[in-house]
């Protein structure tokens, strides 16, 4: 059984994390939705879905790369009968000034010949809001937020107007809250006026709800939008509402219980991640790796394997390579950024290899990168959505892994409460 070519909406993630977190969106909307990793083979096994989301590993490659796999990801989806097409970014809309989110934009936007593109990272459910063309996350603006702080991708201006600038070739103008609250039409004239002028992309203002159902109405007119999972909630909002599909109650589970040991990996430096990792000490054994001995090449991924293999027909346990934002900062000023993040996530994509070989079935992995590395070791095609564990964060039940039969989570570093871990593990059987 092939994937039918009858797709409602298409979506490209730029990290597996976020791809979850738009599938659970998805999910929960009504829409049958199936996660990929990476551009399916056309003999992947899947069942009839209105939406595919195409997960990448592309928000923090070099840009030349993350346009290539983006438009085969796209050229993919319009294949199976995907009219619009959603470029899923995170929601603090991390990017550097040299990409990714601008290159990317623009290719797909000159690939699907349209004129102004839609761009708004707002999900006020879960505290991110546009206004005047302004990230705010809770009451305060992105730069002077935690999350400003990403290891890889430090996001410090809030005016998403200039960020996006910097890194694209169109020029990027603006949808201010007034003009969204006046409804479609005016979101509709005012894009006209933008695209008279040559204006090729448009930061959305968003502050509630209603706003992305808005918003999704009008972008579901074009070929491309952009923006983080509350663009989908509206994209998904809309397809409902206009009968293009039919909504479908959301999956109550992600299939039958696996069994097996579980156990958890964590490679955020986020500080809800710290404090969920804090958390689980309390319930399971915990193992904290160190970040120097991991980049200098020391065998701590050797380590952790040899400290969880008895331990696992016991119960779950959780290994760590998470760090203060300043300790991963002196790492990184030692041995250089890129290299001491490709470092840490293949100690930890060797770690999840070793403790699916050692029998675990069950497997929760904080951190986006780490998260990406982890199901690329793992040779997993795709996921069927299942129930969800918190805001953004589903169950996942693999599809076609050469280990059989799995469960995963997959969360955002930012994501989740402080018992998560535990929450997770306990709808994971």
């Amino acid at each position: 059984m092939t994937l039918a070519a009858n797709i409602a909406l298409g979506c490209i993630a730029d990290d597996y994390t976020g791809a979850s977190d738009l599938a659970n969106t998805l999910t929960r909307a009504g829409l049958r939705t199936v996660q990929t990793i990476g551009v399916p083979a056309d003999d992947l096994a899947l069942p009839e879905v209105d939406a595919v989301v195409v997960s990448l590993k592309s928000r923090s490659i070099e840009a030349g790369l993350a346009v290539l796999r983006s438009r085969a990801a796209e050229t993919w989806l319009r294949s199976r009968g995907a009219s619009h097409v959603l470029f899923k970014t995170c929601s603090t809309f991390d990017s550097t000034d040299a990409g990714n989110i601008g290159p990317v934009m623009d290719a797909l936007r000159a690939e699907c010949g349209e004129a102004i593109v839609l761009v708004t990272p707002a999900f006020p459910e879960t505290g991110r809001t546009v206004y005047q063309g302004n990230l705010f996350v809770g009451a305060v603006p992105l730069n002077e937020s935690p999350l400003k702080d990403h290891p890889l991708n430090p996001m410090h201006d809030s005016n998403l107007v200039r960020v996006l600038a910097r890194q694209s070739r169109t020029q990027i103008g603006l949808v201010d809250l007034a003009t969204v609250t006046r409804g479609a039409d005016a979101v509709r004239a005012r894009l006209a006026e933008l695209a008279g002028k040559g204006i090729g992309a448009a930061i959305i203002d968003a502050v509630f709800d209603r706003d992305l159902e808005t918003i999704g109405l009008v972008a579901g007119e074009h070929r491309l939008s952009v923006g983080a999972s509350g663009m989908g909630l509206g994209l998904a909002r809309a397809l409902v509402s206009t009968g293009k599909v039919k909504s479908t109650a959301a999956s109550s589970d992600a299939g039958a219980a696996v069994g097996g040991p579980a156990a958890c990996l964590a490679g955020s430096c986020s500080q809800a991640t710290l404090q969920q990792i804090a958390n689980a000490e309390r319930v399971m054994p915990v193992l904290h790796l160190d970040p120097e001995q991991i980049v200098s090449g020391q065998g701590e991924a050797q380590r952790a394997l040899a400290w969880a293999r008895p331990l696992l027909a016991e119960g779950p346990v959780l290994i760590a390579s998470s760090a203060t934002p300043e300790a991963v900062t002196a790492v990184q000023a030692r041995h250089g950024r890129d290299a001491a993040g490709h470092a840490i996530e293949q100690a930890m994509a060797d770690i999840a290899e070793g403790l699916v070989q050692a029998g675990v079935r069950r497997l929760v992995v904080a951190g986006g990168e780490t998260s990406g590395a982890v199901v690329d070791r793992l040779k997993i095609p795709g996921f069927l959505v299942g129930v969800e564990i918190a805001a953004g964060v589903p169950v996942l039940r693999a599809v076609g892994a050469a280990a059989g039969e799995m469960l995963l989570a997959l969360k955002s570093g930012n994501f989740g409460g402080p018992a998560f871990f535990s929450d997770a593990l306990g709808l994971m059987r």
